[in-house]
């Protein structure tokens, strides 16, 4: 069994750190290797010096983008999180990475997760068609991007979606990457923050092809995502999932809104079993807590690094948990 020793704050991410580029207040902050020695960071809706102060604000006189990316190489995960550069704009502040879709009713256009995968960069996203009460919102589809160029410019592949069903419950709306060997998965849940994960895979050079994915369902793979079955029970939001060397084991990181806290799951295989959640980040320490994301050069060690966002702020800090393995022998690892 892995469980949670101590969890601690390492340091802010953004805020009064990422000003010089125009990030002022930001959320998410999604860590993956780009495949070139750099750590990708991608932010959901990101303001500069309009922002209102208190969460996501309006739009108008904000310099409001929907996503923004950025690049870091520091590899001393205790010295905190900065960025060496973002994707610009002429003024050398970040620029919006991911258009959005003038052809739906969108909102916005969210980064769920990245993964590099034989040369080409990956981002998982979610055109957001409107809002809802906490923890609940409707997506017109989920779709993934691509970058040729080690994450400087995207495109979003029209065939490359999954578009919501009528209900609203389409499993494969926000998704986590994984990867093994031979196949590149998603693990997913419906919009929002409330229900369970499910399980799909591709091969590697397949990732932007929907119709060469195959779904879990009760132990077997299938073609059809909706009769996906649950590998992970909910409420699970914003997923991060990566392999753990030092325990040979799944890590999952994720919002469990009815506690109001960041939880760590682990399993021996993606399709499970996948223990209960265990409390990393309560509520009652950093109120309004979501995201949740594992930093990709951090799982090997001791210790697991993470980005936490909080509403009230609206910025992103990192994080670090040491863990310990109840397995005879194994000691703290």
């Amino acid at each position: 069994m892995v469980r949670v020793v101590a969890t601690e704050e390492i340091g802010p991410v953004t805020g009064a750190v990422t000003r010089k580029f125009g990030i002022h207040a930001t959320d998410l902050g999604i860590l993956w290797d780009n495949g070139q020695g750099k750590l990708l960071c991608a932010f959901g809706d990101t303001y500069g010096a309009g922002w209102g102060g208190d969460g996501a604000g309006p739009p108008e006189g904000s310099d409001w983008r929907c996503n923004v990316l950025a690049f870091a190489s520091n590899r001393d995960l205790d010295a905190g999180l900065r960025f060496d550069a973002v994707v610009a704009r002429e003024d050398g502040t970040a620029a919006q990475i991911l258009e959005r879709d003038r052809q739906a009713d969108e909102n916005t256009v969210i980064p769920n997760s990245g993964i590099a995968v034989g040369g080409y960069n990956y981002l998982h996203y979610m055109s957001v068609r409107k809002w809802g009460p906490a923890g609940t919102w409707d997506t017109n589809y989920a779709g993934i991007a691509v970058s040729v160029d080690g994450g400087d410019t995207w495109t979003k592949p029209p065939g490359a979606r999954w578009p919501n069903l009528p209900e609203g419950d389409h499993p494969f709306q926000i998704c986590a990457f994984a990867a093994e060997r031979d196949h590149v998965y998603l693990v997913g849940t419906t919009n929002g923050r409330f229900g369970p994960a499910y399980l799909g895979r591709c091969g590697r050079f397949d990732v932007l092809s929907p119709a060469s994915y195959s779904y879990f369902a009760d132990g077997e793979w299938v073609k059809d995502p909706v009769r996906a079955t649950p590998v992970m029970s909910g409420p699970v939001g914003e997923l991060s999932v990566e392999y753990n060397e030092r325990f040979r084991q799944w890590i999952a990181l994720h919002l469990d809104e009815e506690r109001g806290a960041i939880v760590l799951r682990w399993a021996p295989e993606l399709t499970g079993p996948w223990a209960d959640g265990q409390v990393l980040v309560d509520g009652g320490d950093y109120p309004a807590p979501y995201g949740g994301y594992l930093h990709p050069w951090a799982n090997d060690g001791e210790d697991v690094y993470f980005t936490l966002s909080q509403w009230g702020p609206y910025n992103v800090k990192l994080m670090r948990t040491r863990l310990k393995s109840d397995a005879p022998g194994s000691g703290t690892v």
